[in-house]
């Protein structure tokens, strides 16, 4: 039985090659994926133990740094500090680091000079050493006032050289420097642009202070621990709570802990679609080995009459899927290996320069490989193999199909209306619930269950759908029409499978584009109402400006009203026991004259007062808070206060930020307890007999010196957000094409068996008068009927996950729904083409069979 397995395993390797291929693809997403975050892991992991000092001293807060980025501030220690530091036993170098985290270069031409990708622009002192990450590599080092280096990465982007003169734009002010030198990377460069001062240049410039730095880097004598320094040091400094101590692998956890949530999006983003490109070879895989199973019925019949029992017959099946999934999960292991060095040189091109020669290949990458290669295809055979194994011996005197391969559809109908209509009361109570998480929760649980449901119901709307999707066939092309769709109609359980491979695609690609349309029309609607003025001042990257561009907008002539807005990162300790860490804005008193806000109760004034603050209703509700009620908030300056409840608002459409709370203040209560913070936007109106376009020119002639920020009108504000999304939703689609195009080769295979199944048919057709183009088209009508049977379920299933996904959004105060009936209509229309384009291979071969041949075969 293994040698007969083995030769079957051989005789039918070109009808396993795109099942395998299958297995390739979704194998090699998963293995890409894991390689690659591994290696980024590894080399930042690399980076930031080899750069981190023994011990360091900075400040102590309870925020993240990425909630304290947007208000412009930078935490500092003492300067005064190094000294006690310095004098503590065990320490045998310390010195100051000053780092500034949102400066921009300016070169000669005015041009922004930074990374290529989002990666930040960062400003510090040269302090070389053993551990830094760059060394000098031409010029000389920065001394004094006006002295700089720059990284060797933005020098060549940047075509910088030494002697140029650039502009630094930091939170205090803009200052230009003279490059004297170019520092390159000895690590990984992580993608940011860095400059370089001398450290009270750094004091005075990036920090406006020459008392204070960053921290203290500090190293350990020959035989001192890190840990044990760390200790001396918390002692020499009384154990002060202000300032934080860390080790320098507790730095490079701190760091890699940061960088890590990027990573786990992309790996999790990554194995997920590798997740559909999983179920979408399942149903290719099982709709291969029932087709072979059912053109192998007299061969299993013989091998039963020869003494063969079920057993065996069910093994040999199984164990050509597994050798399937053992070559398939063999090539998708390399594969993958390609792909992680695609994706490598891909990050390259962003700025990230990671080497291809780190790769990090674990052993748990080669297992997960195998594991789902052949795991798919043991389950996605095991059905097939069973109908084998119930072959009668007499099978092998008569040509019959496979028992069960005409058995009724009941138990399908039964199991299909149980789990769709789980699924459908899982999404009716996302439609019903008020509170996100639940709503997301049981929207994810309607999705898998309906989706199962109409995979398993799927068979049973072959014979009514394909009636009337292809009704008009046998108008249009004849006795050729109607052979086509009665083709389709042949066997349910097979034209329902493999259109459910391009089912799924083509549902989360409906889904995800209804979701993505409401998101458009809900911003659009949000920016309509509630943004009153004329134009929005921002940076680029929506962080904070230095004070001076406030300054240079305040002095523009027939400038009306001006609103500053400011971030405010805080933690509110809530009456319900509860504390929550949100992000409020804060503005000037005539917000009402830019922005249009519903309050349920309260107003501006009282929202903006000294001392008060302004809140989401809904939010309130859910923590106990009415109006009057007293709160405590804690700030990253590390100050608290007794804020009032002054107003409650209908939404959280006016700060802009969506954060949770949608807190609103007055700049007078931000900037007390956290001083020295930036302004993020400005919002402006023109004066009464100044016009809108010439305000605008002013404005853009003012900032002409920073190009780092831009001047938007609503117009512009609604194309910013639209291609924000327009950028996500490219992005899943890209990576969703992998699934229609695994679905695109289940369609191929299926006409390809389909055609050697039906041989001798397609030899009496040519007999009695099929011409070879009529031959080609039958084949060509079935391809397109099971295609756009499976466009019409999946959009189907997709726009009904796109309206309940609509109800999430409006939790978060998106309220608009909107269907995108042209990609529904280019879905559908490009459906008809990929059943063109998968018919082309079977449908030829077809056409070219010897009509002898194919009448004598058996």
């Amino acid at each position: 039985m293994l040698r007969a397995t083995l030769r079957g395993f051989l005789a039918h390797r070109g009808r396993l090659l795109l099942s395998a291929l299958a297995v390739v693809l979704s194998v090699a997403f998963v293995v890409g994926s894991l390689i690659f975050s591994d290696t980024v892991s590894r080399t930042f992991d690399r980076l930031f133990k080899s750069t981190a000092s023994d011990v360091s001293v900075g400040p102590r807060s309870e925020f993240a740094e990425s909630a304290t980025y947007g208000t412009g501030r930078i935490a500092t220690v003492p300067a005064a500090l190094l000294d006690r530091v310095r004098a503590v036993p065990g320490v045998a170098r310390a010195h100051l680091d000053v780092t500034a985290r949102n400066v921009t270069l300016i070169d000669a031409r005015g041009k922004e000079v930074g990374p290529t990708s989002h990666a930040p622009t960062m400003a510090t002192d040269w302090n070389p050493g053993p551990r830094s990450p760059v060394r000098l590599s031409q010029g000389q080092a920065p001394h004094g006032e006006g002295q700089a280096l720059v990284d060797a990465d933005t020098a060549r982007r940047g075509r910088v050289r030494i002697g140029d003169t650039l502009r630094v734009i930091a939170g205090p002010g803009t200052f230009p420097v003279r490059i004297t030198g170019i520092a390159a990377f000895t690590t990984t460069n992580p993608g940011a642009a860095l400059v370089f001062l001398d450290t009270p240049t750094a004091q005075a410039r990036l920090l406006g202070d020459r008392r204070a730095a960053t921290s203290i880097q500090a190293e350990a004598a020959p035989g001192v621990s890190d840990r044990e320094l760390k200790g001396r040091i918390a002692a020499a400094l009384g154990h002060d709570r202000r300032y934080e101590l860390r080790t320098a692998d507790e730095q490079a956890t701190s760091d890699a802990a940061s960088f890590g949530t990027f990573l786990k999006i992309i790996k999790y983003v990554m194995v997920g679609f590798a997740g559909v490109a999983v179920l979408v070879g399942v149903f290719l895989i099982v709709n291969t080995f029932s087709m072979l199973v059912a053109q192998r019925t007299r061969e299993l019949g013989l091998l039963r009459a020869l003494g063969a029992d079920r057993g065996q017959v069910r093994r040999s099946v199984l164990v050509e899927a597994l050798l399937l999934g053992l070559v398939g999960s063999t090539l998708g292991l390399a594969a993958g290996v390609g792909l992680a060095v695609g994706l490598i040189r891909l990050l390259g091109l962003l700025g990230m320069n990671l080497s291809a020669a780190d790769l990090a290949f674990r052993w748990p990458t080669p297992v997960a490989a195998y594991v789902v290669g052949m795991g798919v295809t043991f389950v996605a055979a095991y059905l097939p193999s069973r109908r084998a194994a119930r072959v009668s011996p007499m099978a092998a005197l008569a040509e019959t199909e496979v028992p069960g391969s005409a058995r009724p559809l009941r138990v399908r109908a039964v199991l299909g209306v149980l789990t769709g209509a789980a699924g459908g009361a899982a999404l009716l109570g996302c439609v019903r619930s008020d509170r996100t998480a639940s709503a997301t929760a049981l929207l994810g649980l309607g999705v898998l269950l309906t989706l199962i449901a109409m995979v398993v119901a799927g068979p049973l709307l072959v014979r009514p759908l394909v009636r009337v999707l292809g009704g008009g066939l046998p108008r249009l092309f004849g006795p050729v029409g109607r052979i086509g769709q009665r083709n389709a109609l042949r066997n349910p359980r097979r034209t329902g499978a493999t259109a459910a491979a391009l089912m799924v695609g083509l549902a989360l690609v409906a889904g995800m584009s209804v979701a993505g349309s409401s998101m458009n029309r809900s911003f659009d609607e949000r920016i309509d109402h509630s943004l009153g003025a004329d134009f929005v001042v921002q940076n680029n990257h929506f962080g904070p400006f230095p004070r001076e561009i406030t300054e240079r907008v305040r002095s523009v002539p027939g400038l009306g009203a001006l609103v500053r807005q400011r971030y405010v990162p805080m933690r509110l300790a809530l009456p319900d026991g509860t504390s929550v860490r949100t992000t409020g804005g804060a503005f000037d008193r005539r917000f009402d004259e830019v922005i249009s806000m519903d309050y349920t109760a309260g107003g501006t004034a009282a929202a903006l007062a000294p001392g008060h603050l302004g809140m989401e209703e809904a939010f309130a509700q859910e923590h106990g808070i009415r109006l009057g009620s007293r709160i405590t908030a804690a700030f990253s300056t590390g100050r608290t206060a007794r804020l009032t409840v002054g107003a409650l608002t209908r939404s959280r459409s006016g700060n802009g930020f969506g954060s949770e709370g949608g807190i609103l203040m007055g700049i007078g209560t931000a900037e007390r307890y956290l001083p020295g913070s930036l302004d993020s936007a400005l919002y402006v109106n023109a004066a009464p007999g100044t016009a809108a376009p010439e305000l605008r020119h002013r404005l853009e002639r003012a900032l002409a010196s920073f190009p780092q920020v831009k001047v938007r009108d609503q117009a512009d504000y609604k194309k910013l957000v639209h291609d924000q999304i327009a950028v996500l939703l490219y992005l899943v689609y890209a990576l969703l094409g992998l699934a229609i195009v695994i679905a695109v080769l289940g369609v191929v295979n299926t006409l390809a068996l389909a055609v050697v199944e039906r041989t001798r048919e397609i030899g009496l057709l040519r007999a009695i008068g099929l011409s070879r183009v009529q031959t080609r088209r039958m084949v060509r009508l079935e391809a397109v009927i099971i295609a756009v049977f499976g466009a019409v379920l999946g959009l189907g299933l997709g726009l009904l996950w796109g309206v309940t996904m609509r109800h999430v959004l409006a939790l978060q105060g998106l309220t608009a729904l909107s269907v995108p009936w042209p990609t529904m209509l280019v879905v559908l229309v490009g459906s008809v083409e990929v059943g063109l384009v998968a018919a082309l291979l079977p449908a030829l071969r077809a056409s070219r069979m010897n009509v002898l041949d194919a009448i004598a075969h058996e």
